[in-house]
């Protein structure tokens, strides 16, 4: 999967296929340490830590994502009278805790993007979780679609990341354009070097031309019945993706989109001032905000007459392990998350993140009004698809995209693609 990007959420479709091939091999059940946190300790040979046998709940999250929640979580534990432990997995953490669950030597929790889900269900090594009833009215609506899989609901969310148009006002009188047509014409009329920072690159970038593609008419995969997406229902190389593939042609050819740009690039060109429009995330905001850039914030933009644009939402969650040896504390843990605020918002000052609950939001829109505006804009959004089939899709797509830009045929170049997803599907 070809996405370079400053990401909050990890994406875990690229390590699909190798978590899969983790079922067997296990760690040694020494004691990796005690308290809130443990931030390397003991780890067995693959570099995984080795689970505290006396805590009374351990949870497995990267850097990050350990450091915020290590106090939030030795509170919690204080407050319910548990040993809290949270680990840190500094690499390949999900095929990891693949690893270490089937091993039966794993957490009872571990934190990762949604679209882990598939493989990790595949793989037996997550069980579905019971939400309270009221979590339906704490939660964003996108967190709770993005936790559903086979009709049942996996993981407990509590941030989400999607694509947002940044425009740069002294370079654009259209700062927040309707459509792709106004940004076109708005950002080439005050002469600016780039109209718009898209990262493509030459492979391509499926995961910043998802606005594009799915405004035209695109789509990846159909659904079953129960929501979740077909992987026999390709939607690469048919008509929607064809049509976008003629509207990303178009666009190449004015010299709007462009292959030179790419994600080690994008951002500082829109904040040297070389850009009129970013299409980027919330992890662009820092580097925004410190260039002194007057910038306005809205949702990407579709067509005129097609679809409205739908940029991926990536949320995280918290997901019980199948093997876990506290498993009713970890349902504890994940249902307190489901209904109340206090973990998320102690996480969020080390781990800023735009949060799915929406007390949390209301409390955050004075002091991090973007932040809470992305994760509106997320409620517009394409949910990752959470099927293992997925991680086949983002070389070919991106690849063709990026031929496309550069002058290839669309609906050959589509077809091609499709037909090679298909033939790794199965």
């Amino acid at each position: 999967m070809l996405i370079r990007r400053k990401s909050f959420l990890a994406l875990g479709a690229a390590g699909a296929s190798a978590a899969m091939l983790a079922a067997c091999g296990g760690s040694d059940s020494s004691s990796g340490g005690s308290g809130a946190s443990d931030a390397g300790g003991a780890s067995d040979a693959g570099g995984a830590p080795v689970v505290d046998p006396n805590a009374d709940l351990v949870i497995w999250a990267d850097e990050k994502k350990a450091t915020a929640l290590a106090e939030p979580a030795k509170a919690w534990g204080e407050k319910n009278g548990m040993n809290v432990v949270v680990q840190t997995v500094a690499s390949e953490l999900q095929t990891s805790f693949v690893t270490a669950n089937q091993a039966g030597n794993g957490p009872d929790i571990v934190m990762g993007a949604h679209d882990w889900i598939g493989n990790l269900v595949q793989n037996s090594a997550i069980s579905p979780v019971q939400l309270p009833a009221d979590a339906s009215s704490a939660l964003a609506p996108i967190a709770l679609t993005a936790m559903q899989y086979n009709g049942q609901t996996y993981g407990v969310p509590y941030a989400v990341e999607t694509l947002a148009l940044y425009a740069n006002k002294a370079l654009t009188d259209a700062p927040t354009p309707a459509s792709i047509e106004e940004l076109v014409q708005a950002g080439s009329a005050k002469g600016a070097e780039n109209v718009l920072a898209l990262p493509i690159g030459e492979k391509g970038d499926a995961y910043h031309m998802a606005p594009i593609y799915t405004s035209a008419g695109g789509y990846l995969f159909g659904k079953t019945a129960d929501g979740t997406p077909d992987p026999q229902d390709l939607g690469v190389g048919k008509e929607g993706s064809i049509a976008a593939g003629e509207k990303m042609k178009e666009l190449g050819a004015q010299g709007v989109l462009k292959t030179s740009i790419t994600g080690d690039n994008s951002i500082s060109l829109f904040t040297d001032g070389k850009a009129a429009y970013l299409v980027s995330g919330p992890w662009a905001l820092a580097d925004i905000q410190k260039a002194g850039i007057d910038y306005a914030l809205s949702a990407v933009p579709g067509f005129q007459g097609m679809q409205p644009a739908q940029p991926f939402a990536g949320v995280n969650g918290f997901y019980v392990a199948s093997k876990g040896k506290n498993a009713v504390n970890a349902q504890t843990f994940v249902n307190d998350v489901a209904t109340s605020a206090d973990i998320a918002e102690q996480m969020f000052p080390k781990n800023t993140l735009p949060p799915v609950n929406l007390e949390l939001q209301q409390k955050l829109a004075g002091e991090y009004p973007e932040m809470v505006e992305i994760a509106k804009f997320a409620e517009g959004a394409l949910p990752m698809p959470a099927i293992p089939a997925m991680a086949e899709v983002w070389a070919p797509l991106g690849q063709a995209e990026s031929n496309i830009v550069g002058g290839a045929d669309p609906k050959s170049t589509m077809e091609s693609a499709g037909q090679e997803i298909a033939s790794k599907i199965g």
